[in-house]
């Protein structure tokens, strides 16, 4: 059986070169009916119905969304922690697992110049992790009951969705929530945050958290991180950072856009983004550990034998998880296997490609977003009728291609076509493909 997975792995890693990043076609097939199959069957029809529909996340290929690429010595990894089986969540249950995963959290807790007091966990992704931070956010200032309605969260229009998901998700759903203005590179203009702080404390509301982007979804714009955490502080506020997709920059010659990310009281980081390892594995900070106890720490009397430990050992202390995978080992195995200095190699290097792409659609006579601060961007074509219609056309005869992966939003209210540099298998001739997709998708729509 670990031959034939092997060869599978084999075969679907040396294809990925060759094969198209999207196919636009449904799964079937895939019920369970109880009826045996083979595993070279079951793999065969894994690779039709699952690997060849829909997006190729493991491609270079891959420049929509957020791609990371999933790095083999992470699966790996995985492999490892699903045989072996370790309870991971409790430092009495796998003493060795829980330090791999605590050991994870001092690492970013040094990449981030967080304090060593601070606490932290491995999540499944962002979502998760921002659900962590706000909680605890919301535990320390005790926005609960009648206080709800009076408590203002300050947020970018270009703030990741998750963000108002977990804040209707924890309760919060009746917070007042304000939007603060952005300057022509989309960042936060700390000038308009002041005031709308100011109005709302005339008004008798109580401004309560800011939250402040290193790498948006959209643009890949990095928010005045150091300003930001100054007002914050100033108003007693709590300031989260969202380095979910950009963080890892901080490693790179980007280091001094993430100034003041150290003076956050929390941040959400993913390493299935900026480490390239497969989906499944984000991380929270926060520096809080009696709020971040408050809101997760319970006993049971069937755990009462490793009752005794030291709270903070065990990561489901910090965590609304009891059980979990094993996630700290696809992110130790890797660092450790290969050290930082590859991955960093890689984070520069998509730098150098978005300018790269960029520089090439400005010859073909596209329209660019703002210089991006890291390996983010979106361009539209100046059609002189219907402009958003066609590049909307533009956009459809890319996906029917699907030789590279690109994908749309609406920024400004104008449709345009993004740019995500991130997955280690893109290289400079991937992106020379891509551009010769989008010219012959071009001359479709003119």
């Amino acid at each position: 059986m670990i031959e034939s997975v092997t060869d599978y792995a084999n075969q679907f890693i040396s294809g990925l070169s060759t094969v198209k990043a999207f196919q636009d076609k449904e799964a079937t097939s895939l019920e369970i009916t109880n009826q045996k199959r083979s595993l070279s069957e079951l793999l065969d029809l894994y690779q039709k119905q699952v690997a060849e529909t829909g997006i190729n996340a493991a491609s270079g290929k891959h420049l929509g969304y957020i791609p990371g690429g999933g790095v083999f010595t992470a699966a790996l990894a995985d492999f490892i922690a699903a045989i072996t089986n370790p309870f991971a969540s409790v430092h009495y249950a796998s003493p060795g697992a829980a330090t791999i995963e605590n050991e994870v959290i001092n690492w970013l807790k040094t990449i981030f110049s967080f304090p060593e007091s601070s606490v932290g966990c491995l999540s499944s992704g962002g979502s998760i992790s921002t659900l962590i931070a706000f909680t605890a956010a919301r535990d320390q200032h005790k926005v609960k009951n009648e206080f709800i309605p009076k408590n203002v969260v300050y947020l970018s229009e270009q703030v990741h969705h998750s963000t108002q998901k977990a804040l209707r998700i924890i309760g919060l759903e009746d917070v007042v929530i304000r939007y603060i203005s952005l300057d022509s590179n989309h960042k936060i203009k700390t000038d308009s945050l002041e005031e709308l702080i100011q109005n709302d404390i005339a008004a008798g509301l109580q401004p309560f958290m800011v939250v402040a982007t290193a790498g948006t979804t959209d643009t890949g714009t990095i928010d005045p991180l150091d300003e930001i955490a100054d007002i914050a502080k100033n108003y007693k506020m709590w300031f989260h950072v969202d380095a979910a997709y950009g963080g890892f920059f901080i490693m790179t010659s980007k280091k001094e856009l993430f100034k003041g990310i150290e003076k956050a009281d929390s941040m959400i980081i993913d390493p299935h983004k900026g480490l390239f390892l497969p989906y499944g594995v984000g991380a929270v900070l926060i520096k809080d550990s009696s709020a971040v106890l408050h809101s997760n720490y319970y006993t049971a009397n069937y755990m009462q034998d490793g009752a005794s430990e030291e709270m903070l050992k065990s990561p489901a202390n910090v965590s609304p998880e009891l059980t979990k995978h094993f996630r700290g080992l696809r992110v130790w195995l890797p660092l450790q296997i290969h050290g930082i200095e590859p991955f960093i190699a890689c984070l520069e290097e998509k730098l150098l490609l978005v300018h790269y792409f960029r520089n090439r659609l400005a010859d073909l006579g596209f329209c660019l977003g703002p210089e991006p601060d890291l390996s983010v961007s979106y361009f539209w074509y100046p059609f002189e009728t219907d402009a958003d219609q066609k590049n909307k056309q533009l956009m459809d005869a890319i996906h029917a291609d699907g030789s590279v992966f690109l994908s749309s939003s609406i920024i400004e209210n104008r449709f345009v076509i993004r740019i995500a540099i991130l997955a280690f298998r893109t290289k400079k001739e991937i992106i020379d493909e891509a551009i010769e997709m989008i010219k012959n998708c071009l001359t479709k729509i003119k």
